[in-house]
């Protein structure tokens, strides 16, 4: 369809959606945290769970996914895993914004473009090449989709400070990551794509539309397993240096303590 009509209503809503699951299951009304993480290859939350590090958000209503509650230095945190690739990131976004989050960061893992250093490292993504179907759905066609500037400068401060290596700056969005061929990453690299990863497009565009809060990030752990040894993500998975980063970020928006106040 070329008519999207980006400045009307859409008539299927998430927050309806989310009212008839809650009917059907029985499920608590209850607010999601203000802070929230996507975690698409569900390693943050498979080690939580094996470290007794989180509980089940029993007032999490989508059909689709389950949140884990949990909290890292201080700071109370919604981990949806396993929610891969730009429709069903954007997706889970709608719904945990109706849900009561504030901030949604995700953090997911990339193949490497141009390398800034030995892997792994993390980008902040400053920008993303729109070689995906569904930030088309919200906002017109364009090259890239945006991160806010004032979000991003407030997190990047806080990132500098860590013991993490992190980077800033432009990566490439893909819905089809078997189809990274030698002249798309060629393309890519030439427009100063870091890494190839699978949702932030969409995600920015998203929040672009929707005025909400959003930071997305690349693990940088692979460079597409042309060799051997290929996705290490270091110490334990990644797993306490992805919750440093999300927690890191989500201070520098505005959440000291008990995630009770807006970016």
């Amino acid at each position: 369809m070329r008519e999207k009509a980006y400045d009307a209503p859409s008539v299927f809503r998430p927050e309806n959606l989310l009212r008839e699951a809650r009917r059907q299951r029985c499920l608590p009304d209850d607010p999601v945290p203000h802070v929230c993480a996507l975690d698409p290859d569900g390693d943050i939350v498979r080690a939580l769970r094996a470290a007794g590090r989180s509980r089940r958000a029993k007032g999490w209503a989508c059909y689709h996914t389950e949140m884990d509650a949990t909290e890292h230095d201080g700071i109370p945190l919604g981990i949806v895993g396993l929610a891969v690739g730009a429709p069903f990131a954007v997706l889970v976004a709608e719904q945990l914004f109706a849900s009561g989050c504030r901030l949604l960061i995700s953090v997911t893992s990339a193949g490497q473009i141009v390398s800034v250093g030995p892997t792994p490292y993390f980008v902040l993504i400053e920008r993303a090449i729109r070689d995906e179907g569904t930030s088309q759905h919200y906002a017109p066609p364009s090259d890239f989709a945006e991160g806010d500037p004032a979000v991003l400068d407030r997190a990047w401060l806080a990132l500098q400070r860590l013991r993490i290596p992190v980077h800033r700056g432009l990566v490439w969005t893909t819905d089809a990551p078997y189809r990274e061929t030698e002249q798309a990453i060629a393309f890519a690299r030439g427009q100063g794509a870091l890494a190839v990863e699978m949702e932030a497009a969409a995600l920015y565009a998203f929040a672009r539309a929707r005025g909400r809060h959003v930071l997305c990030f690349a693990h940088v752990t692979n460079q597409m397993a042309v060799t051997e040894g290929d996705f290490e993500k270091g110490e334990a998975d990644g797993v306490r240096d992805s919750l440093d980063v999300i927690v890191a970020a989500a201070r520098a928006c505005g959440f000291p303590q008990r995630g009770d106040r807006p970016c």
